[in-house]
């Protein structure tokens, strides 16, 4: 870009006082001055090298000298070559014409058809293929614009530029800023490289630091896989490490899945991304999104993290399951028998909570197999279907993908399952049943059957219809106790249908059995805690009030009273000693 400066010299020498008629200039330069060029010293002025031929035509531009013929011009170093070159002396311009090429001594150089500039303002325009190579870039368009005050040059025509890392830049317009590298790109802006494609509105490049700034809605995209691309609309992007840092309306698309967020970043190479503030990971093949304070991903291991209060929403086709945690975790991964087929999983640990509409629950971490429909809760899993409660050391949950609704649990340890016998009351009766293991069965959205296997025992309240008014009535409680238990939960009842393996089963009527014996000494029923719609998942406990039930201890009580007053009668019937 010395053409500036060796031109400005270059007319500053001609000098002839003349009066011509203005020649005709491109748009962009300044009206001619008529303002005389002061007078260089005679070591700045510019040295003709060579032309093989010098003329002077009245009758040819408007008299003006002109060289024609290899023409070579000379100034500290810098070289202008061209077919033919006319100096108007009057107004501090020249024009270059055929094959114009100015040599820097920095090295740079610029080729085109044509060249004019004006010493006064000190601008000039290149024309026709025009070729601006440096160190950094190599320019090319049809006309180019360049302001030696301003130390910078401009096109507007349409151009590329490209640099050694294999960068190509296609833009409407382009100004580069010479002292600083800086290119400024403005209107369809696209930048190919061999891994990646960046298109844009408005795009700033540094061509030392190789960081490009994004003015408006920018994307970049991976040309091995087009579908993975990152879009923002302000940004910073670091073309050498592949970096790129996103600040406003920004979204990371990968895999099928899209990271949004108030600030993001992502690592090409690495395919690691982070986001803070209202952060979102949508997948929208699982038909799931995960929102939060923080999340990251890991592209080329097909994995998410979402951190600060964050929560998971999986969409179904009747139904929508809810996840929250402190850490939730999605990834996929090839399937054990058939590498071709990726299964999806999602982990919520620490106070992890789920809601559905037949099915709520909470443990320590909750992993959700979302191929296969299978969920495992564990550490103090609790899980909640109507008025049914189902505790143990783990749970498994089976769902049908097709009405996706649980069609099973599995209880592993310490397995407990309570139903309230009478929901419409607040009565503090309860059908128990609980073991080592067991298995529980849903009909619709509930529970219908369960296996006990191992210490199997049940508490369950026994009603009758009475013949003559047609209506239920309590008969009393059976404790069971068995190896292994089947019990069939009906509307208000627990049938146990089968006990066997070392059984025994005893019914005792409500004025028989003490209310300590009503329930087991580990029953747990949580109302507190318990998840009834599914913004109850956002925090670590909806914290209810706890539900209190009334005991009906009547039949009891009066059976006791009348015990005791048999048994005052018989001691008021005893003879009593009298002291002589």
């Amino acid at each position: 870009m010395r053409i500036i400066l060796f031109l400005f010299i270059f007319i500053s020498t001609l000098s002839f006082a003349q009066d011509k008629t203005p020649v005709k200039r491109d748009p962009y330069l300044q009206n001619p001055s008529t303002a005389q060029p002061k007078q260089l010293k005679p070591e700045d002025k510019v040295k003709i090298i060579h032309a093989d031929e010098i003329k002077k035509d009245p009758a040819k531009y408007d008299g003006n000298q002109y060289f024609i013929g290899n023409v070579q011009i000379e100034h500290k170093g810098s070289v202008l070559t061209a077919d033919e070159v006319i100096i108007y002396q009057d107004e501090n311009f020249v024009k270059a014409i055929g094959n114009t090429k100015l040599q820097n001594a920095d090295g740079s150089v610029i080729t085109a058809g044509e060249m004019e500039y004006d010493g006064n303002t000190q601008k000039g325009v290149a024309r026709k293929n025009v070729v601006l190579t440096d160190p950094k870039q190599t320019i090319k368009t049809d006309i180019l614009y360049y302001d030696r005050l301003a130390n910078q040059a401009y096109f507007n025509t349409g151009g590329t530029i490209s640099d050694s890392q294999g960068n190509v830049m296609y833009t409407k317009s382009a100004t580069y800023f010479l002292d600083t590298k800086m290119i400024d790109f403005v209107g369809n802006v696209k930048i190919d490289n061999a891994q990646y494609i960046i298109e844009g509105v408005n795009i700033k490049q540094n061509q030392n630091t190789k960081v490009a700034e994004f003015f408006g809605p920018t994307t970049i995209t991976n040309r091995a896989n087009p579908k993975n691309r990152v879009y923002t609309e302000r940004g910073t992007y670091r073309m050498e490490t592949k970096e790129a840092f996103l600040n406003k309306n920004s979204k990371i698309f990968y895999n099928d899945k899209i990271l949004t967020g108030d600030d993001m970043y992502f690592n090409q190479i690495t395919g690691f991304g982070k986001a803070t503030g209202n952060v979102t990971l949508d997948d929208p093949k699982e038909r799931r999104y995960i929102k939060g304070g923080y999340g990251e991903i890991f592209e080329k291991k097909d994995s998410s993290m979402m951190t600060k209060n964050p929560y998971a929403v999986k969409i179904m086709e009747k139904d929508t399951a809810y996840f929250a945690a402190e850490n939730i975790i999605s990834y996929q991964k090839p399937d054990s028998l058939d590498i071709k087929i990726k299964k999806s999983f999602l982990r919520a640990y620490k106070k992890a909570r789920i809601y559905k509409s037949n099915a709520q629950g909470r443990a320590d971490s909750i992993a959700f197999n979302e191929t296969d429909g299978v969920m495992h809760m564990y550490t103090k899993p609790i899980l909640w279907s109507g008025e049914k409660q189902v505790t143990g050391d783990k749970v498994e949950a089976y769902f049908n993908t097709q009405n996706e609704n649980i069609d099973s649990l599995k209880v592993i340890g310490n397995a407990f399952a309570i139903s309230k016998v009478d929901s419409l009351t607040l009565k503090d009766e309860f059908n128990q049943v609980k073991g080592k293991y067991m298995t529980v069965y849903y009909q619709g959205n509930d529970i219908k059957e369960a296996r006990v296997v191992g210490n199997a025992q049940s508490i369950a309240y026994v009603d009758d219809v009475n013949k003559e008014t047609q209506k239920p009535e309590r008969i009393g409680i059976t404790l069971s106790a068995c190896g292994i238990i089947g019990a069939l939960f009906e509307d208000r009842a627990l049938q146990i249908i089968s006990c066997s393996i070392g059984a025994t089963a005893d019914t005792y009527p409500m004025s028989k059995i003490e209310p300590s014996k009503r329930k087991f000494p580990d029953f747990n029923w949580n109302t507190k805690d318990r998840i009834r719609k599914w913004q109850d998942v956002l925090v670590d406990s909806p914290n209810y009030e706890e539900i209190k039930y009334s005991s009906d201890n009547e039949l009891y009580d009066q059976a006791q009273d009348a015990i005791e007053k048999e048994r005052a009668k018989e001691e008021a019937k005893k003879p009593k000693r009298v002291r002589k």
